[in-house]
């Protein structure tokens, strides 16, 4: 019996990325209000807004979404007390499956906002346009883009889009009071964010810049490194950067002011207290007993 393929059933297909945006306003922003015949969502990541869609007035917290049909009227302001920081992305979709996201308002689980994150850290990479300029009507590309980037921007999406609609269409809400959903949460934040800081060992980061990109509030990440790692998220930020200095040092490729160098400290005096810090040696110490133990072990192998 001959093969047979397996057609795979395809229930929504972004066809167009319009724009792209994280906003970090301040807290009297007002944005008149615009319609178009795309879809948009609108998601805050940080403090809370009013938002005009249609003819209601709502308002939105953190970890909040709403979509926008085609031809809604829609606006945004801040509360005049909370700066707000919001994911605005707008996009062209015919599946029949989007009529279940017209007049919605949810709350994202953490699983979607990786892959909202996920979406605003590739149009980093690809998009020249400044992610936080309200007026963008087209977005240039970045030439030296990252390999495949625009196309992990609309799997992100789709991949959001479809698991908000299982969710829904299983009736599964985030319910934060489960302990069995919260671990799960915390569980897939925390690695994404360990993904984060060891791609990045080689720069400086700040609180902000880590929740920034991982759509995560300060008091959470701290909260969340506290229970995993028993410190700060910066503390452990630069264990892993030593960490990654003692193998440095092993594979004897670079010295140590090129090391502090790569590992984006600003001076070797600075690199070299932190290492004495966490390993009780200066770099050099540690890099003579590396030497030792290997000599030893050589010792022992000849006799």
């Amino acid at each position: 019996m001959a093969y047979q393929p397996f057609p795979l059933t395809e229930e929504l297909h972004i066809t167009q990325i319009i724009t792209i945006h994280y906003f970090e306003y301040t807290n009297t922003y007002h944005f008149h209000g615009e319609s178009h015949d795309f879809w948009e969502f609108l998601c805050v990541d940080k403090g809370e807004v009013t938002v005009t869609a249609g003819e209601e007035k709502l308002t939105l917290q953190q970890g909040q979404i709403i979509f926008h049909e085609p031809n809604e009227f829609h606006n945004v302001e801040a509360n005049g007390k909370i700066a707000p920081n919001l994911v605005v992305i707008s996009f062209s979709c015919d599946s029949p499956c989007m009529e279940q996201f017209r007049n919605l308002i949810t709350t994202i689980s953490e699983t979607e906002k990786t892959f909202l994150a996920q979406i605003i850290r590739e149009a980093r990479h690809c998009i020249a346009t400044p992610l936080d300029n309200p007026f963008t009507q087209k977005m240039e590309r970045c030439v030296s883009a990252p390999f495949a980037s625009e196309q992990m921007i609309q799997l992100y999406l789709e991949l959001l889009l479809l698991s908000m609609l299982r969710r829904l269409k299983q009736k599964e809400q985030p319910d934060p009071s489960e302990k069995s959903t919260r671990k799960e949460n915390d569980t897939i934040l925390y690695q994404r964010i360990l993904l984060y800081m060891k791609d990045h060992l080689h720069s400086q980061l700040t609180l902000d810049q880590i929740c920034q990109a991982n759509l995560v509030g300060k008091s959470q990440l701290q909260k969340l490194f506290q229970k995993e790692q028993h410190c700060g998220v910066i503390h452990y930020f630069s264990y892993l950067k030593i960490e990654e200095a003692k193998q440095m040092i092993r594979q004897e490729q670079a010295n140590f002011t090129e090391i502090s160098d790569a590992l984006g400290y600003t001076s070797i005096h600075y690199f070299s207290r932190q290492f004495k810090t966490f390993t009780g040696m200066s770099p050099s110490e540690y890099a003579i007993s590396i030497k030792a133990l290997a000599e030893d072990d050589s010792a022992n192998v000849l006799h």
